[in-house]
């Protein structure tokens, strides 16, 4: 069996990438409806998933996916890396979240500050629109209670 030069190892994992992209740009339009505090960790997982290496040949320092890994290792029953490839998997995920969840703790106050500061330029912009309406009309006289007619002054 011939092994795999450099250049193969390459375009494999450039090939794979491209393809991985695809997949995750599906994922990410497949996902477009979901309420966003499930759907930005739904597309993380995806992305670390499909993105997350793993060392097949500690020899040779050679990667591959880790989900390709996992599930060739436990279809095929053929090689003793999937635990290998879960482990990595894992930890990657940990990671993702937990860099994720940093970021969310910093957006949250911003996103609460901004929103507050839309409310009062709405606010004060209806102020301003209630306060145009009655200058636009100073000779108007208010509606009758009664519902009978009223006659204009002479």
């Amino acid at each position: 069996m011939d092994t795999m030069t450099e250049n193969d190892y390459l375009t494999a994992w450039g090939l794979y990438a491209f393809a991985a992209l695809g997949c995750l740009l599906v994922w990410l339009r497949m996902t477009r409806w979901i309420w966003r505090w499930l759907r930005e960790p739904l597309q993380l997982l995806m992305a670390v998933l499909l993105f997350s290496p793993t060392i097949v040949d500690p020899v040779k320092t050679q990667f591959a996916p880790a989900v390709a890994i996992t599930a060739l290792d436990l279809l095929l029953k053929v090689g003793n890396n999937a635990w290998r490839a879960i482990s990595d998997l894992f930890m990657y995920t940990m990671i993702a979240f937990a860099v994720y969840l940093v970021i969310v703790l910093i957006r949250w106050p911003i996103e609460r500050a901004a929103n507050a500061r839309r409310e009062r330029k709405a606010a004060a912009d209806a102020a301003l629109a209630a306060q145009i309406a009655e200058d636009d009309e100073p000779f108007r006289r208010p509606a009758p209670v009664s519902g009978m007619r009223v006659e204009p002054r002479l």
